[in-house]
């Protein structure tokens, strides 16, 4: 058995692709092929459009609704090169999923067999053969309701629509985990990381997977190409909509890109805060480049250099450079402090006003250089002025002043900070 799956892996990555259709697309300095004649795919609009892009444009057929016409191509994965899929119709034997890779396959309807088979049949233009798949087991009305659907299949309705509605057109990246290609002929790929939040255009649209049929290749401003297989009708796909979660998040067009169209109008709106200089008031954590959670210590100084609002969401994505480092981060943050509770201190930590402060703290307060670090971790020391304290350790719980002019502040922990008259540290001491 191990032979022959070591033999099927060879054929199945040896074979080439078509030259018949151009549904292959690759990042930089790949191999361009030629497009296949077939039918046009039905694109499902219905006479009562929803206003989202994805369900106006991009229909979810159950095997029970697939129409004449419809196409698909075969994109067997490694199991599929131990089980055949399809039946050559004239000769009735099976055809490997190897032979069949990356052919086109044109939906013909359903028949019923004299023994009482249920058969799903195609017509493949690529070889002018016809063929079918005989549903396991029952009639056909019993198994198209199901998931599983005709298996090696990836609908190419959904890579049609794509090319036309999304061809050349601006996304934002909504995860941090993309592709770049690197076989010419082949499926070799290697992940690379991007940071949220980055505004890309589609450059081309083709294949992808069964599960994930929609491959969309982007570049963001420096040319630099990547590309993500994505499910968006998941018509065929094989999976429930609920297995679009967790793991496969990043493979459905929400979680892996956002049409900039969508974020637009609401976009000016937060116009005023791009290029601010905030610093952060308290602990917090951001998303680096890589897409790591990071700890970032309080008073952390940085520009905001983007905000983008996220559908259907009160919140925004913002994109902040370290003015340290020079860094990238994101971070959602919530404009509007609309509920506050079981948040902390009866804030929201993620509301932009309680998490960051405006302007260069350092500037602001006239910190010198030596009283920073301390600052940062919350520590006073002489010759630190009431603002430095205030700073580092936050407001006192009560003032005392005493009658030659000097000043007591007293902390919750117990710690006193004695100010002289020129509100000047002189003492740290507890009681």
């Amino acid at each position: 058995m191990k032979g022959l799956f070591f033999s099927m892996t060879l054929l199945l990555s040896a074979l080439s692709v078509c030259g018949q259709n151009d549904y292959f697309v690759k990042t930089k300095g790949a191999k361009v092929v030629t497009r296949a004649d077939g039918v046009k795919a039905d694109r499902g609009v219905t006479a009562e459009e929803p206003q989202d892009f994805i369900a106006q444009n991009f229909r979810f057929y159950s095997l029970c609704d697939w129409k004449p016409g419809m196409k698909f191509m075969v994109m067997p994965e490694k199991y599929d090169l131990i089980v055949n899929t399809f039946c050559n119709a004239s000769t009735g034997r099976e055809v490997s999923n190897g032979k069949l890779r990356h052919h086109i396959m044109v939906y013909k309807g359903h028949t019923e067999t004299d023994d009482g088979h249920a058969n799903i049949n195609f017509r493949c233009p690529d070889d002018g053969n016809d063929y079918y798949y005989q549903v396991p087991s029952g009639s056909f009305e019993n198994y198209c309701g199901g998931k599983m659907g005709v298996p090696t299949l990836a609908y190419l309705g959904d890579v049609d629509v794509a090319r036309e509605k999304l061809k050349g057109a601006t996304l934002f990246t909504n995860g941090t985990v993309y592709y770049e290609d690197t076989e010419l002929n082949g499926d070799g790929c290697e992940e690379v990381s991007v940071p949220k939040g980055t505004e890309v255009k589609v450059v081309a649209v083709g294949v992808g997977t069964r599960r994930f049929p929609v491959k969309l290749i982007v570049a963001d401003s420096k040319g630099r190409e990547f590309f993500q297989n994505v499910a968006i009708s998941r018509t065929n796909s094989g999976m429930r909509e609920d297995e679009f979660g967790g793991g496969n998040v990043h493979h459905t067009f929400k979680g892996a890109f956002e049409l900039a169209d969508e974020v637009g109008a609401l976009a000016g709106e937060y116009a005023p805060y791009v290029n601010k200089t905030v610093y952060t008031k308290y602990r917090t954590t951001m998303q680096n480049a890589s897409g790591d959670e990071v700890n970032i210590i309080r008073l952390s100084g940085f520009r905001i250099v983007q905000v983008r609002p996220k559908a259907g969401s009160k919140r925004v994505t913002m994109t902040l450079k370290s003015t340290k480092t020079g860094e990238l981060y994101t971070k959602d943050v919530a404009i509007a402090n609309e509920s506050v509770i079981g948040d902390i201190d009866g804030q929201r930590e993620d509301y932009y006003a309680f998490l960051f402060g405006e302007g260069d703290v350092w500037k602001r307060y006239n910190v010198s250089a030596a009283h920073r670090e301390l600052i940062r971790q919350g520590r006073v020391a002489k010759g630190f002025t009431a603002a430095e304290v205030q700073l580092a350790k936050g407001k006192p719980r009560r003032k005392v002043k005493s009658g030659s002019g000097r000043m007591d502040w007293i902390y919750g922990n117990g710690q006193i900070v004695k100010f002289n008259k020129a509100r000047r540290v002189i003492a740290v001491a507890s009681f």
